[in-house]
C-alpha cells in the first residue's frame, strides 16, 4: 500500500504561483509514476501532468504545458507541483496519484490516491 498526502492549495489571484505537495509512504512508492490530476466543480476529473518513477521523463496537458512543471524527491518520497502564471480556469480540487500503469494520462491506471488540495485563483 501507498498512501499520499497533498499540501500546499490555496487562494491565489490570476498570474500568481503555488506549489503543491504531495508526501507519499509505504513500501517501494518511489517505483511508481506520479500523476497530477484535477476537478473542478461540475467537471470531470482530468489529467495534468505526470512523471516517471526515474524523474527522467514528464508529460503535461496542453492547458498546463510550459506553466505547470511536475518533479520529485525520491530519497524523501515527495512530488512537487509548481504552478506558475495561474488562471481562473486552473481552480480545482488537485490530487497526486501514483501508479504502475503505461498510460499516464488515463486515471485509472493509477493504484493509489491522495485526498486532494483546493486551489482557487481569483481574477
Amino acid at each position: 500500500q501507498v498512501q499520499l498526502v497533498e499540501s500546499g492549495g490555496g487562494l491565489v489571484q490570476a498570474g500568481g504561483s503555488l506549489r503543491l505537495s504531495c508526501a507519499a509512504s509505504g513500501r517501494t512508492s518511489s517505483l511508481y509514476a506520479m500523476g497530477w490530476f484535477r476537478q473542478a466543480p461540475g467537471k470531470e476529473r482530468e489529467f495534468v501532468g505526470a512523471i516517471s518513477w526515474s524523474a527522467d521523463r514528464t508529460y503535461y496537458a496542453d492547458s498546463v504545458k510550459g506553466r505547470f512543471t511536475v518533479s520529485r524527491d525520491n530519497a524523501k518520497q515527495t512530488t512537487h507541483l509548481q504552478m506558475n502564471n495561474l488562471k481562473p480556469e486552473d481552480t480545482a480540487v488537485y490530487y497526486c496519484a501514483a501508479g504502475a500503469g503505461i498510460s499516464w494520462t488515463d486515471e485509472y491506471e493509477y493504484d493509489f490516491w491522495g485526498q486532494g488540495t483546493q486551489v482557487t485563483v481569483s481574477s
